[in-house]
C-alpha cells in the first residue's frame, strides 16, 4: 500500500504544477521551457509507474489489500460499458474531432469515468484510494482549467468527421486491447476468461 500512495503522491504533486501558473511559471523561466517539460514528463512517469507496480503487487497480496465491501454483479457490466466511452474520449483528447471540440477537456473526462466505473466494481481498499484519488483530482483539475482557460494538449484546433472516425476505431481497439490483454498485464487480473476445449 505504501508504494501506491507514494506512487499517487509523486504523480499528483507534479500535476498540481500546472494547477498554479505562477510556479509553473516560474520553473519554466528558471529551468527553460523544455527542461521543465521533460522533467514533468519524468516524474509523472515516475509517479505512474510506482502507482501501477503498487497497485499490481497488491493485487498479488490479498492479506495486504482488504475487501471493504462486495460489489454486486451488476456493478461489472455497468464498469464494462462505462470503459468504452472512457477509452474513446482519452483517444479524443490527442486527435482534433468533433468529439473533443463537444467534450471541451475529454482527458479529465474519461478519467472520471474511468475511476467511477471502477469505483463501482472493485470493494478492496487499494481500489478505494486509487481510483477516488484519480476522480478527486479530475474534478479539482477540471474547475482548474475553466478558471486558467487552458485549452488542452491540442489548443484551439479542431477537426471533423475524419477525425471523429479515428478517435471512434482507435478508441475502441484500445478498449478492446485492455478488455482481452492489457488489463491483466497492468495489474494481473483477467477480465476475461478464455477456455480452449470443452
Amino acid at each position: 500500500m505504501l508504494l501506491l500512495i507514494v506512487g499517487l503522491i509523486v504523480f499528483f504533486g507534479i500535476h498540481l504544477v500546472p494547477t498554479h501558473p505562477g510556479l509553473r511559471d516560474g520553473l519554466r523561466d528558471r529551468f527553460g521551457a523544455t527542461s521543465y517539460q521533460i522533467g514533468f514528463s519524468v516524474v509523472s512517469l515516475l509517479g505512474l509507474a510506482l502507482i501501477v507496480f503498487g497497485y499490481h503487487k497488491l493485487q498479488l497480496l490479498p492479506g495486504k489489500n482488504p475487501q471493504l465491501w462486495v460489489p454486486p454483479t451488476w456493478t461489472k457490466h455497468v464498469a464494462f460499458s462505462l470503459m468504452l466511452p472512457a477509452m474513446i474520449l482519452l483517444v479524443a483528447a490527442y486527435v482534433p474531432s468533433r468529439i473533443r471540440t463537444a467534450a471541451k477537456h475529454p482527458m479529465l473526462l474519461a478519467i472520471k469515468i474511468w475511476a467511477l466505473a471502477h469505483l463501482l466494481a472493485n470493494g478492496t481498499l487499494a481500489a478505494l484510494v486509487l481510483f477516488l484519488s484519480f476522480l478527486v483530482y479530475a474534478v479539482y483539475d477540471r474547475i482548474s482549467v475553466k478558471k486558467r482557460a487552458a485549452a488542452g494538449p491540442l489548443g484551439s484546433k479542431t477537426g471533423g468527421i475524419g477525425g471523429d472516425i479515428t478517435v471512434l476505431v482507435v478508441g475502441t481497439a484500445l478498449y478492446a486491447f485492455m478488455l482481452l490483454y492489457g488489463h491483466q498485464a497492468l495489474i494481473n487480473k483477467a477480465l476475461i476468461s478464455f477456455r480452449i476445449g470443452s
